[in-house]
């Protein structure tokens, strides 16, 4: 088989898995629904019982496409970190968008109620909705401030450290706050940080899936510069790329990616860490025209899995940031094991 062939068929793998994997998690919750009335109900036939409609159109299947559409937006947008800084470890959060969206909520959290809560009062009124939009605002001021920066460092390495400095200063921030606030509200903030697929509604899905979308369809559009990055930032200005350009593109439409999963799902880690590693070991290239998409797929397949995995057989569910720690974090060792760059670095 050649190896054009053999992408074409690892992708079709991971297509059919992405479609197994949606009627796998849409069947998974506290009330047994069958597999086979579940994939009746995602074609629009009448199951034998009615309430299993409301439960797979109004709860589940929002979450599993939740699901989906964040692991996919994860996964590009660790490939697009790990391509521009050439880290292996960079993920999606390495600029500090998770935790300017943690300080959004934070603010929201442990300010309303209080004398200095007038502002963060009205976002806590507005339950979920103000909890997404304070997120949001959050990552996109941290992101406003790096994309400043951006225009006067020269080397995307000096980018990545004043990235993880914002956000280690962001979670300082936050730490204090939590220190200072009542328990109850601290333990509304932990809970959000665990994530969730869960709670996502149509009406959230009617914004989060176009930001989503206009996020992915960016990092396809920069596949062509993502191929020049490979091999280095002067090499890349030797065939004519506008390095400075290309490096704005990429950031913006990686943490737009972050920003919205956080927004709407909370600080999910180790998928943008874990996926692109495993879709390279599948694809068997660094081209980012046929890696992008088999990175999108296992991100999605990923994450439909953890969520699928979070719910305990006696109804329990587990936070979706434990169970991604516990499948991303083996992969991370071994990314770690395997870098020669990292052991020749320690030797």
């Amino acid at each position: 088989m050649t190896p054009g062939a053999r992408r074409a068929a690892v992708l079709a793998v991971l297509g059919t898995s992405l479609l197994a994997a949606v009627v796998v998690a849409v069947a998974s919750g506290s009330v047994a629904v069958p597999l086979g009335e579940t994939a009746r109900i995602l074609v629009g036939l009448a199951p034998d019982d009615p309430r299993w409609t409301v439960v797979v159109e109004s709860v589940r299947l929002p979450r599993a496409l939740t699901a989906a559409l964040a692991g996919a937006a994860l996964g590009v947008a660790g490939l697009q970190m790990q391509t521009l800084f050439r880290n292996p470890l960079a993920d999606p959060f390495s600029l500090g968008v998770s935790s300017g969206a943690s300080l959004g909520v934070a603010l929201v959290v442990t300010g309303a109620g209080t004398a200095a809560g007038g502002f963060t009062a009205g976002f806590a009124a507005a339950g979920r909705v103000g909890t997404v939009g304070a997120a949001a605002l959050g990552g996109a001021l941290v992101l406003s401030g790096i994309l400043a920066l951006s225009r006067l460092v020269r080397s995307a390495v000096t980018l990545l450290v004043i990235g993880v400095m914002a956000g280690a200063a962001a979670t300082a921030v936050v730490s204090l706050m939590l220190t200072w606030t009542d328990p109850l509200r601290a333990q509304q903030f932990v809970a959000w940080g665990l994530g969730s697929f869960a709670g996502t509604t149509w009406a959230d899905l009617g914004v989060f899936g176009p930001v989503t979308l206009a996020g992915l369809a960016v990092a396809w559009l920069s596949a062509k510069p993502l191929n020049a990055l490979l091999l280095g930032e002067n090499y890349a200005r030797t065939m004519g790329l506008n390095v400075r350009r290309a490096r704005l593109v990429t950031l913006l439409g990686a943490s737009v990616l972050a920003g919205a999963v956080t927004a709407f799902c909370g600080p999910i880690g180790f998928l943008g860490i874990a996926v692109p590693h495993v879709a390279r070991r599948l694809i068997g290239t660094s081209d980012h025209r046929v890696l992008l998409p088999a990175t999108l797929l296992c991100g999605a397949v990923a994450a439909l899995l953890c969520s699928v995995a979070s719910h305990l057989p006696g109804g329990g569910v587990l936070p979706i940031n434990v169970v991604t720690a516990l499948v991303g974090a083996p992969i991370v060792i071994v990314v770690l094991l395997r870098s020669r760059r990292l052991d020749g670095a320690v030797s």
